[in-house]
């Protein structure tokens, strides 16, 4: 196991999050989809499958495909990423670079896919809503604690997750906890549940990541890319993750 290795995994699977979750949304929210107008809880589903199958196609990395799960772990006391990688300073931003390059990549897929759909008139703000998430209501101490909320609630339950069963199926395809499905089925339940302010972006990548892409892109009549909102669900997730893993270093076996 090597770095590159790591980084080359966590792109590849942050990619196909984006590229799926991000999907799910253009189906239901741009005009002249087969999926238009279909609603929340599509999204919610689309968006626990995105992370099925990105968890899966990651699995030398261990399918973090999160800052603030790769965070999480580290601050848990953890001495390994996976069997090989020690967690330090330069695989810690070997995780998150490349979480941020594959949800630009998949942004970029997920526009290409739906390019006829994007230059189909719009409002901008339904465009963004594709790459990034917006608060119902913004205010931004409180869509700040949502994020923190949600965040440490995905990250909690994933280490603890990571405990259930023998050794050999900790891996993200095993069965311990349903490995991957399960994962998949709590950013469902994360999205049906705490969803409702901020859309749940409980992942710093997978926010700025696509706002990066949205603002590069030439999309027709986009819009802004909301930067002045860009640092919530960076900060948000962040602060929830590190709290999840010392958390998890207090109340869950070393």
């Amino acid at each position: 196991m090597s770095l590159a290795t790591i980084f080359l995994s966590e792109t590849v699977g942050t990619a196909m999050l984006i590229l799926l979750g991000a999907g799910s949304v253009a189906n239901t929210a741009l005009p002249r989809t087969k999926g238009h107008g279909t609603g929340t809880l599509f999204v919610n589903w689309g968006w626990g499958l995105a992370v099925f199958a990105g968890v899966l196609v990651s699995y030398k990395s261990g399918g973090h495909l999160n800052p603030a799960v790769t965070l999480g772990v580290a601050a848990s006391g953890a001495t390994e990423f996976v069997p090989g990688i020690a967690v330090s300073a330069a695989s810690i931003a070997t995780y998150i670079s490349a979480q941020f390059l594959g949800a630009i990549i998949g942004a970029a897929a997920c526009w290409l896919a739906y390019k006829q759909q994007f230059d189909q008139d719009a409002p901008g703000a339904v465009k963004l809503g594709v790459f990034s998430t917006g608060p119902e209501i913004r205010s931004p101490f409180w869509n700040v604690l949502t994020e923190v909320i949600g965040t440490f609630v995905l990250v909690f339950v994933v280490l603890a997750a990571g405990h259930w069963g023998d050794s050999a199926t900790h891996t993200p395809g095993g069965l311990g906890w349903l490995g991957a499905l399960g994962v998949a089925l709590l950013i469902v339940g994360i999205g049906i549940s705490l969803g409702g302010p901020t859309g749940y972006a409980i992942n710093p990548a997978r926010d700025l990541g696509p706002r990066i892409a949205h603002a590069l892109l030439p999309i027709k009549g986009k819009g802004g890319s909301d930067w002045g909102y860009a640092w919530v669900p960076v900060v948000g997730p962040v602060i929830g993750g590190v709290l999840a893993g010392v958390a998890s270093g207090v109340l869950l076996p070393a």
